[in-house]
């Protein structure tokens, strides 16, 4: 049976979402098919400037070409040329990153090709493991597969510790560089594995899982504000961020499997605390960092922030108002008719015109919780 609309807001809110996702697909893709390809190396440069003229490249990252391979993934089956183009884009990760000799993934490579930083970093990882689960969703290839299980194998076998934590960054024979855990490399380790589990059973990474949301409560956790640090408990000059806050409480709350976990439980008692400081109440732009007693680390307002705590609130109760407004500001603030804006400063200002590879995964995430969300 089609879905009714609920009420003449929400009419207003189907119609303000058809057209971000128009923009998405007739402006924002299309600078990634075209101006933002390099042929040449079949990857995307790292970002655009205003005109839609790559800025100069003086490194290609793996983290960056997995995230594209999401959003080309996410377009199979609905925009021509999405298939081919996330075929070169997994195939791009083997041929330029891939370390035959040590395993894993260095993390860049200069603009002609040779191994720049050969570090191997757990977020690079990550998004390679969150990549191949979409796009193995897609085409089910056993070659996709064999990767995805690849990823798993190095994140289980090198960057584990001992307490269901993993280090941050290792060097590229895998000896430690001392970095310890850190949260946004955590983060999006839980969505790989949320990833994976949507699309096959593994009984091993719904274990690795649920120790690793266990670690982060016991070892990230503020104990009186509930919020989720950067860096473990007791480093020196810690700090939380907003938007980082609303992506993990997405990712907690859209889960069965963690829904009601002690670290959704704290994520969801501190969401009116993270929205009291982190948002401005009059334009729902998103602050970058904060110390714990309030003060402002960073006020930029970076289009990213805006994307998660948009989708956050889709998953909160009697949210529709909230959404709607949200919904509006990321349109008005962030998106123009070209492209987007990255980031506006503390004043609402726009502090940077160029347009980073790596930002259409964001929207493309939140374009997918609001579809969730209007569809139920």
């Amino acid at each position: 049976m089609p879905h009714q609309p609920r009420s003449t807001s929400q009419l207003e809110l189907n119609a303000l979402f058809a057209s971000v996702q128009q923009h998405f697909r007739d402006v924002i893709v299309p600078l990634w098919q075209g101006p933002g390809w390099n042929a040449d190396m079949a990857l995307p440069y790292e970002a655009l400037d205003a005109a839609h003229h790559p800025l100069p490249p003086q490194r290609y990252r793996a983290m960056a070409c997995a995230r594209q391979l999401y959003v080309f993934s996410g377009l199979i089956g609905q925009l021509a040329g999405a298939e081919e183009r996330a075929a070169a884009l997994f195939r791009s990760l083997q041929q330029h990153f891939h370390d035959a000799e040590h395993g894993g993934w260095f993390y860049s490579i200069d603009s002609q090709g040779t191994p720049l930083d050969r570090s191997k970093d757990l977020y690079t990882h990550a998004f390679i493991l969150f990549a191949c689960a979409h796009y193995w969703d897609k085409v089910r290839e056993p070659l996709v597969e064999s990767v995805l299980n690849a990823t798993l194998e190095v994140i289980a076998q090198r960057f584990t510790t001992n307490d269901g934590l993993y280090e941050a960054c290792l060097d590229q024979e895998w000896s430690s560089l001392n970095t310890g855990p850190l949260q946004n490399p955590l983060m999006h380790l839980a969505e790989a594995f949320l990833a994976t589990l949507a699309v096959r059973a593994d009984a091993p990474v719904q274990r690795a899982l649920e120790q690793l949301c266990s670690a982060m409560h016991r070892r990230f956790i503020d104990p009186e504000h509930d919020v989720l640090m950067e860096k473990p408990l007791g480093a020196v000059d810690n700090w939380f961020e907003p938007g980082h806050q609303f992506e993990w409480y997405f990712l907690l709350e859209s889960s069965p499997l963690l829904r009601g976990s002690p670290l959704h439980a704290s994520l969801d008692r501190a969401f009116a605390f993270t929205e009291q400081r982190g948002v401005d109440e009059s334009s729902g732009a998103v602050r970058a960092m904060l110390t714990l007693d309030g003060q402002s680390k960073d006020a930029t307002q970076r289009i990213w922030a805006q994307a998660e705590y948009l989708r956050a609130l889709t998953l909160r109760p009697d949210s529709e108002a909230a959404v709607m407004r949200q919904l509006q500001a990321l349109l008005q603030h962030s998106l123009h008719a070209h492209g987007w804006y990255e980031c506006r400063d503390e004043k609402g200002e726009v502090s940077r015109r160029d347009m980073p590879s790596t930002t259409p995964y964001h929207l493309a995430t939140c374009y997918r919780g609001l579809a969730d969300y209007l569809a139920d």
